[in-house]
């Protein structure tokens, strides 16, 4: 039987699976594919928090489904960063990341007509958990890049020591599990 974490979120419980980042780490893994009463509810316990703001911003994929329902309460467009480019993707700006659960550095991608969508505009980058922050700096340098405001950053958990960051908005703590 595999270790898990339990815990409540904008009044859904949950269980969530322990996997293995490391030798010394595991991690509780919040997969939001599937789960549409969290979706509903965290998204809007989620807008209650976040300031003014005219674009969702969201890196691919996992938080997808995050940043359209966010979308769709708040009546906002969102642009999705891609992890690769596209044919339709033109002139794409980028930059390198590489985050906990990846294990591996990756390109995150902006094509020219999401630039214009998010030029000038206040945006609010959202992601599913944000942990050691290499992928929300990694999404901030594409904004200032792509001459966008933060509005501000939010996600559904901040996990570990992110919890103590005074500059991302999230529901719940996350915590690591070391061995």
């Amino acid at each position: 039987m595999r270790d898990t974490y339990k815990l409540t979120i904008a009044g859904c419980e949950r269980e969530f699976k322990k996997f293995a980042v490391s030798d010394s780490l595991d991690i509780a893994a919040f997969i939001i594919f599937g789960d549409v009463e969290l979706t509903v509810k965290g998204c809007a316990e989620l807008l209650k928090r976040v300031p003014e703001f005219d674009v969702i911003v969201t890196p691919e994929a996992k938080s997808i489904p995050i940043a359209y329902e966010m979308a769709r309460q708040s009546e906002k467009p969102y642009v999705v960063i891609r992890k690769g480019t596209k044919v339709y993707m033109g002139n794409p700006i980028s930059v390198t990341v590489r985050s906990i659960t990846t294990q591996r550095e990756q390109n995150l991608y902006l094509g020219e007509d999401d630039v214009a969508a998010i030029k000038g505009k206040r945006v609010l980058i959202v992601d599913d958990v944000i942990s050691t922050g290499e992928s929300l700096d990694a999404v901030r340098k594409l904004m200032n890049e792509a001459g966008a405001i933060e509005a501000a950053a939010c996600a559904y958990f901040a996990e570990g020591d992110a919890a103590d960051r005074k500059d991302i908005i999230f529901l719940e703590k996350l915590p690591l599990f070391f061995k």
